[in-house]
């Protein structure tokens, strides 16, 4: 019997483990931007979906204890302007007193990349890292860091 009791809270907690796992890993990051000229720029737009049912912290959440999204984009050989982040939505929820500032459906986060005159190469890589916390309206999951790669052709 003690071993059935066992063997039942360790397949619940695992089960309650991959939940949260799953969740948590929801949110899809993907990217995309044009072919850049030679000593010209381009606009890198980053899109984030997030499920029904969760929603992610905005730039500015608005509360000490939520972890903001950050998006960080660098290049070598070219520049990577400041990121321009949408606004969010306030919302009431139930494990805070305050209003939090979040992201819900789906957010886009734009940036601008320049190359040099004197670039050398055909293509320029642009390595792309969102750090994010996803939360229902319950609880708020660990800060998570997902990461990708803008390729643009350079012309």
């Amino acid at each position: 019997m003690k071993k059935l009791l066992f063997s039942a809270v360790i397949s619940l907690s695992l089960i309650f483990l991959a939940g949260i796992s799953v969740e948590t890993n929801a949110q899809t990051i993907n990217g995309s931007i044009g072919a850049i000229k030679r000593g010209g720029a381009a606009k890198a737009t980053i899109a984030m979906d997030i499920p029904n049912g969760l929603h992610v912290n905005s730039n500015r959440p608005g509360s000490e204890y939520a972890i903001p999204t950050v998006v960080k984009a660098s290049a070598s050989g070219a520049k990577v302007g400041a990121v321009l982040y949408p606004r969010g939505k306030n919302r009431k929820l139930a494990f805070s007193e305050e209003i939090i500032n979040v992201y819900e459906g789906r957010a886009y986060f734009f940036f601008n990349v320049a190359v040099p005159a004197n670039f050398k190469g055909s293509v320029v890589k642009i390595p792309v890292t969102v750090r994010y916390q996803a939360c229902t309206d319950e609880v708020c999951y660990p800060p998570k860091n997902k990461e990708i790669i803008l390729t643009a052709k350079v012309r």
